[in-house]
C-alpha cells in the first residue's frame, strides 16, 4: 500500500530502517497502515541501499518535491533507525530547496551522530570511500545534531532507554540541539532494551503511537 495523494491532501513518507543495507519490512507497511488509521495518507519510500551519501538523501528529497508538485499540503517523513537518520537528514541538511524539505519529521530510535558513538554499519555505507579517513569532516556534516537550525521543522523523537544497537544518547544529542535552537519538538524515552521495535506492540514503548498521534493533531494546519 503506497497511499495516494490528492489536491491539498497531507502525506507522510515512510522510511524503514535496516542500516542502509536493507529495508526492514516491519517498519514499512505496518507504519503506513497505522498512519492511515490516524487519517494520514502515507507511502513507503524505498531509498537506495548500499549507496554512499548523497544518493539516499537526494532520493528522499525528490520524493518530497514530487508530493508537493502533485498538490500535497503538508509533507512529513517518518523513519526508524537508519531510516530515522535519513528522515532527519532530509529535514535538516543544508542546501535543499524549500520544496524538497519536509514540514515535519518523526524519528524512531534514530541513528543521529556519525562521530559520537556512531552506528558503524550506517557510517560505513554513507561514507563509502571516506569511512577510514582520519578527517571526520564528512561524518560531522551528516550528524544530525550538528545540522539543527532555528528554522528546522518540528520533530517527534522516541527511543528505548537500553537500546544496545543505537544507544539512546543519539536521541539525547538531537533533543539537546533542538532545544538549544528552540525548534518545536517532543522527545520520549521508554523502558526497554530491544532495537527495531517499530509499533512496539505489547511493550512499554507502545505508548509512542498515541503520543505521536496527538502530536500530529497539534501540527500547524498550513505548511511552513
Amino acid at each position: 500500500m503506497d497511499g495516494v495523494t490528492g489536491p491539498q491532501s497531507d502525506v507522510v513518507l515512510v522510511l524503514p530502517g535496516g542500516g542502509y543495507r536493507v529495508h526492514a519490512p516491519h517498519e514499512a507497511e505496518p507504519i503506513v497502515e497505522w498512519l492511515g488509521a490516524q487519517g494520514w495518507f502515507a507511502r513507503i519510500v524505498n531509498y537506495p541501499l548500499n549507496t554512499a551519501h548523497p544518493a539516499p538523501l537526494r532520493f528522499v528529497s525528490r520524493a518530497v518535491a514530487e508530493e508537493r508538485a502533485g498538490g500535497a499540503g503538508r509533507v512529513g517523513v517518518i523513519g526508524f533507525s537508519a531510516g530515522g537518520h535519513l528522515a532527519g537528514l532530509s529535514a535538516l541538511a543544508p542546501g535543499l530547496e524549500p520544496d524538497e524539505r519536509p514540514d515535519f519529521a518523526i524519528l524512531g530510535y534514530p541513528v543521529v551522530s556519525l562521530v559520537d558513538g556512531p552506528h558503524t554499519g550506517s557510517r560505513a555505507v554513507l561514507l563509502g570511500d571516506n569511512v577510514d579517513s582520519p578527517d571526520d569532516a564528512v561524518a560531522r556534516s551528516l550528524s544530525l545534531e550538528t545540522l539543527v537550525r532555528p528554522d528546522s521543522p518540528p520533530m517527534f523523537v522516541w527511543h528505548t532507554a537500553e537500546d544496545d544497537v543505537v544507544p539512546v544518547r543519539h536521541s539525547y544529542l538531537l533533543g539537546g540541539a533542538l532545544a538549544a535552537a528552540h525548534v518545536p519538538h517532543e522527545l520520549h524515552v521508554f523502558p526497554g532494551d530491544v532495537h527495531g521495535v517499530a509499533l512496539a506492540a505489547d511493550t512499554d514503548a507502545s505508548a509512542w503511537t498515541g503520543l505521536c498521534a496527538d502530536w500530529l493533531t497539534r501540527l500547524p494546519v498550513t505548511p511552513r
